[in-house]
């Protein structure tokens, strides 16, 4: 399916405010010389320009990086913000289109960039798009960033979901890993009944639970060739929310109200009192807050002989599909500076960055690098089972309201109130009506 694009209008990503002067090219084209992908990016004027970045999943030494190769290569300087996710949407939605304040380059999560490419605020990158890494970038993203052949954003960086657990724990209980969703219940309420651990999977954290739907067959939403409806109700969903919610209620340590910001932490000694959490499902990348804590380096250690990862099973086995992590990148439509803006991209997208967002647990957008992703980091099989994971991966429809849908938290809530007992049935139909609603823009 390809999307079309939609005039400039608002969306109800932070009310009712419009993304008014954005459009689908900057203020001027950009002359960047294309380059060969992995050579030297090509010069440009000295500009002073920005970028945004979307929480601190970037490790500063990679931003130091950035700012001294921007200033090497353009003469200018590069100011670096991070946006926190909560305030993302809504920030964007009021810096985007004004050309004074604009960030010049902009991380977005894979969820929104397909609200942000439809309303026009992002750049044309079509023409660079070879230079920049061509049909070896992750393409599920590419498409998220994508309208019909052009292209508007790309992959920054991919994560996936995968099960982080504590061997001790499993040892004490006598429980093995898993081999499908209902084992994983299943070991999960024989810690909790013996007190020794339970599951934690947050019940507003849709983005994990989701798995349970996905491994069910079910979906989100669908497109019918014109307008996206919502699936929550179709007997597979329904099937995958109920096995979802005899986890929570029967094997799970955690609360209805918490959300994905607690899952990070969740398996580490000093996060829960009395039963501790035997298991969470977490991002590749949240490696650095698990294990156990250093005081003298005020850092997480992982221990492979405490701390275990393993992915999600499926229903009959193998692997669950799992919520597709990470972020796409791309150029202020309003920015004033398209040339240094492009002298950034080729930063990011040349080999040394994809380098080191691979050795940095980061699943780099240039596939090409995936061998030194899967063999980076002293963390115990975590990237190979990321990329497998990530292989078998879903990302949220690209539909023109889904920002809307994710400022409203209308998935954080259906979850929430499955967590509580509710009728899945009835809770997927008000959820539906909800979605459709905003999806469509």
């Amino acid at each position: 399916m390809k999307k079309t694009m939609l005039g400039v209008t608002a969306f109800a990503a932070a009310g009712a405010i419009a993304l008014a002067g954005c459009s689908s090219t900057g203020e001027g084209s950009t002359d960047t010389t294309p380059t060969a992908a992995g050579s030297e990016p090509a010069a440009a004027p000295a500009e002073d320009i920005s970028l945004w970045l979307a929480g601190t999943d970037t490790p500063e030494a990679l931003i130091e990086y950035l700012k001294t190769e921007y200033t090497e290569v353009n003469g200018g300087s590069l100011t670096v913000e991070q946006i926190g996710w909560g305030d993302l949407i809504s920030s964007l939605t009021t810096a985007l289109p004004d050309s004074e304040n604009t960030p010049d380059v902009v991380e977005v999560g894979n969820t929104q960039a397909a609200t942000f490419t439809t309303v026009g605020a992002f750049m044309d990158l079509t023409e660079h798009y070879e230079e920049l890494g061509g049909d070896s970038l992750l393409q599920g993203f590419v498409e998220a960033g994508s309208i019909g052949d052009s292209v508007y954003a790309l992959p920054y960086y991919f994560g996936s979901r995968a099960v982080f657990y504590r061997k001790d724990i499993y040892d004490a209980a006598g429980v093995a890993v898993p081999t499908t969703l209902a084992e994983y219940t299943e070991a999960n309420k024989t810690m909790l009944d013996e007190g020794v651990g339970g599951a934690y999977l947050a019940g507003r954290d849709w983005r994990s639970g989701i798995s349970w739907i996905f491994a069910n067959g079910g979906d989100i939403a669908e497109y019918d060739g014109s307008e996206w409806h919502a699936t929550l109700d179709s007997p597979e969903a329904i099937a995958g929310m109920e096995q979802w919610q005899e986890l929570f209620t029967t094997a799970n340590v955690a609360k209805a109200t918490d959300d994905d910001t607690t899952t990070y932490s969740a398996i580490n000694d000093e996060f829960l009192p009395g039963t501790p959490a035997s298991s969470t499902m977490a991002p590749s990348w949240a490696t650095w807050t698990l294990g156990d804590f250093d005081e003298e380096t005020e850092a997480y250690v992982w221990n492979p002989e405490t701390f275990g990862v393993y992915a999600l099973p499926g229903v009959d086995g193998g692997v669950a599909p799992v919520f597709a992590g990470g972020s796409n990148i791309g150029i202020s439509a309003a920015t004033q500076h398209p040339d240094g803006a492009m002298t950034l991209m080729e930063i990011i997208f040349a080999d040394e960055y994809q380098q080191m967002l691979a050795e940095n647990g980061m699943g780099p957008a240039n596939l090409d690098f995936a061998d030194a992703y899967i063999g980076a980091g002293s963390f115990e099989g975590v990237n190979e089972i990321a990329y497998e994971a990530a292989a078998n991966a879903k990302l949220t429809p690209a539909a023109a309201g889904w920002a809307s849908i994710e400022e409203a938290g209308i998935m954080e809530d259906y979850f929430q109130a499955v967590a509580e007992g509710g009728d899945v049935a009835s809770l997927a139909v008000e959820a539906n009506a909800k979605i459709d609603q905003l999806i469509n823009g």
